[in-house]
């Protein structure tokens, strides 16, 4: 009697199960796996919680793409980055699996497909299968950094891929795409009609300038384009539920997709007034949030890097976001090495088959983890490699 989007597999693995029974044990966890910014010990101004006392907050004022003012409040976020953006082509969601969950409806029709790259978060199976889409993988290459394999994606095509996602920085190998390969993949889904999805989250969170990447999609001309951020990441409010798209492309397609999209949030209307009273000040506090979580990401980075030196843990190479990839021997499997950290060592880590990566073997350390726990973490992996 139940859906068959997708596979309905309610079952925790063995590293889930092994957690939480070291828990029910009292051990003492040094979990580096640590994603959420608001249990990370970091310092939120008191205006994080003033920003909700806007009076406006009681009135209801339904706009399917949000409210001017907070829309207002995006743009200049963009501004203050170089991209001039009119909020006729912004529109607010509570999330960006919500505006995933919006696009996938504006742009395909059951059956039809996705490319998503791989590695990466393991979200957009679910996402797909929930829109009956299916989830069509491209792989990202390491030689020394990663890339996009532009001839496996365009092997990948089919007469029903509709779109392309690709996550700007990549979570969790925090690679940037680069201005050439979105020349390609412009050109390419400009000929074959195809949009782009692009993920940028994480995308102020670079360990360095670049000039050959394309820190965001915002402004692409050539072919429909969609830029997704929020208060998640940017402002380290993930409680706040307030992502947004960025609508580019030619004209015509561009305000069509827009009027879709609106047509579509007003079915759900799920953006709450007062974070969108609030977006301004919330936008402003996340600079403070967001100085802090660059430190603390660069603090972390260089700690590993010298705690790791000259052992058999080995860090690919990464330019931005909230994650280190740590290469480690093949002695094992990387469930076995997960589960033995945690078992004998009380860490915690992720296995890199949780992100699809390819081969073995591969852990994912939360970069963002307060540091005397990073560190002794980090610790603990040397000693068992």
């Amino acid at each position: 009697m139940f859906s068959s989007r997708f596979r309905w597999d309610l079952q925790p693995n063995r590293l889930t199960e092994l957690l939480a029974a070291k828990r029910r044990a009292g051990a003492r966890i040094l979990d580096l796996t640590e994603s959420n910014p608001t249990r990370a010990g970091l310092a939120y101004p008191a205006e994080t919680l003033s920003a909700l006392a806007d009076p406006g907050a009681l009135i209801y004022e339904p706009a399917p793409a949000g409210a001017a003012e907070a829309r207002q409040a995006v743009a200049s976020y963009y501004r203050a980055r170089g991209r001039s953006l009119d909020i006729s082509r912004i529109l607010l969601t509570a999330s960006t699996s919500e505006a995933y969950a919006y696009l996938f409806k504006l742009l395909t029709n059951p059956g039809d497909q996705v490319l998503v790259p791989r590695p990466s978060y393991p979200l957009f199976e679910f996402l797909a299968h929930m829109e009956s889409v299916e989830p069509r993988q491209y792989p990202l290459v390491y030689h020394g950094g990663w890339s996009i394999d532009l001839d496996a994606l365009g092997g990948a095509l089919t007469d029903r891929t509709r779109a392309v996602v690709l996550v700007n920085p990549n979570n969790p190998t925090g690679s940037y795409v680069k201005r050439q390969e979105l020349a390609w993949l412009v050109r390419l889904c400009a000929a074959r009609r195809i949009a782009l999805i692009s993920d940028e989250v994480f995308s102020d969170y670079a360990f360095a300038p670049d000039e050959s990447r394309a820190a965001t999609l915002a402004g692409v001309e050539a072919c429909l384009a969609f830029s997704m951020s929020g208060l998640s990441k940017i402002a380290g409010l993930p409680q706040m539920k307030l992502g947004w798209i960025v609508v580019s492309g030619p004209e015509n397609l561009r305000r069509e997709a827009f009027e879709k999209l609106e047509w579509i949030a007003d079915t759900y209307l799920s953006v709450s007034t007062p974070v969108q009273c609030a977006a301004a000040r919330l936008l402003q506090v996340g600079d403070v949030i967001q100085r802090q979580i660059r430190a603390r990401c660069a603090e972390n980075l260089a700690s590993a890097r010298e705690a790791l030196a000259g052992s058999a843990g080995n860090i690919l190479a990464v330019e931005g976001g909230w994650s280190i990839t740590v290469q480690v021997p093949k002695i094992r499997s990387e469930e076995e090495w997960t589960l033995e950290l945690l078992d004998r060592e009380d860490v915690l880590l992720q296995p890199g088959f949780f992100y699809d990566f390819e081969t073995e073997a591969f852990l994912i350390v939360s970069l963002l983890t307060a540091p005397a726990i990073f560190n002794e973490g980090i610790k603990r992996l040397r000693t068992s490699l």
